[in-house]
């Protein structure tokens, strides 16, 4: 997906011109993925621009870091300001929202200690990331050959910038046959999510999603669909499940911060379902973009107004 430049990034605790947003060779982050970021999205509401549970994302960028030993040299409430300034800096009515922190220069070597902190917040508009068709008609993808990371080797449930080669060498698989996501298996070869989205299952009226302990990011759209469902009154259900109960769905779907609620229409060259978006994924789509565009008032503490 290409990315429209905008006027300003920020930088440490200063709005930079977008060329300007440039770090040294060296920088930690860079050589050793010692970083924390963030995907939050900011929709033109009813009531004009609002950014997405702002806080929740910011709280969990704070947790991430913590996950890694990084001190963060702001509060997530000085994060949540900082976003929101940079959003009308940029004179953005909707727009992705890409905060980072990681290690910066100090020397070489594997261990960060000591290092400095940078923090940037990026925004820039964004449309449907798996396409508009993708949204409307579902996507089709395939279970990788990439494991999911574990908890035994790396923080799996924080959102580390290094952990994600493990997603987008998955992806990359998925692309070159001719997919448009992957899904993949933990190290118990049960299902854990895509390469960047959680992953909802529909069989026999039950919702599923894999649980935490399955080595999955805890989405902040996850949790959103999740409660949505259960105020719709569906049974939403965390448990793990197998690569093969895929193929016996009746309806699966992804999402996320850039994905929202993507329906997934074939895995592994299989139907699923009827091969069209069913009638569970289409109804919580619909009820989650109502609410992120502000027509649903017993979700407005979700949005955060940027003016």
């Amino acid at each position: 997906m290409q990315i429209q430049p905008t006027d300003k990034i920020w930088k440490n605790g200063k709005l930079i011109p977008w060329k300007d947003a440039t770090v040294h060779v060296l920088t930690h982050g860079l050589q050793y993925g010692t970083g924390a970021f963030e995907g939050i999205r900011c929709y033109d509401t009813v009531n004009g621009p609002a950014v997405f549970r702002l806080k929740e994302h910011m709280d969990r960028l704070a947790s991430s870091a913590k996950a890694i030993n990084m001190k963060l040299p702001y509060s997530p409430a000085e994060l949540c300001e900082a976003t929101k300034e940079t959003i009308r800096a940029n004179k953005l009515d909707s727009c992705y929202i890409r905060p980072i922190a990681f290690y910066g220069v100090s020397g070489i070597g594997v261990n960060p200690i000591g290092y400095p902190v940078e923090v940037f917040i990026v925004v820039f508009p964004m449309g449907a990331y798996l396409g508009d068709e993708g949204m409307k008609h579902g996507i089709r993808v395939h279970t990788s050959s990439w494991h999911r990371v574990t908890n035994g080797s790396v923080p799996a449930t924080a959102k580390i910038c290094g952990d994600y080669l493990n997603g987008a060498l998955a992806v990359m698989e998925a692309k070159l046959n001719g997919f448009d996501e992957t899904i993949m298996l933990n190290e118990l070869h049960m299902v854990a999510e895509g390469s960047g989205e959680n992953i909802f299952l529909v069989r026999d009226g039950k919702i599923l999603t894999p649980p935490l302990n399955a080595g999955i990011l805890p989405g902040i759209t996850r949790d959103s669909v999740m409660r949505i469902a259960k105020d719709m009154g569906y049974e939403m259900v965390e448990q793990n499940f197998a690569r093969s109960e895929l193929y016996l769905a009746e309806e699966l779907f992804f999402t996320g911060t850039a994905a929202e609620v993507t329906p997934i229409r074939e895995v592994d060259r299989r139907a699923v379902g009827d091969g069209k978006p069913g009638p569970v994924t289409k109804t919580l789509q619909a009820k989650f973009l109502d609410i992120v565009r502000g027509k649903e008032r017993k979700y407005a503490k979700w949005l955060d107004p940027v003016k």
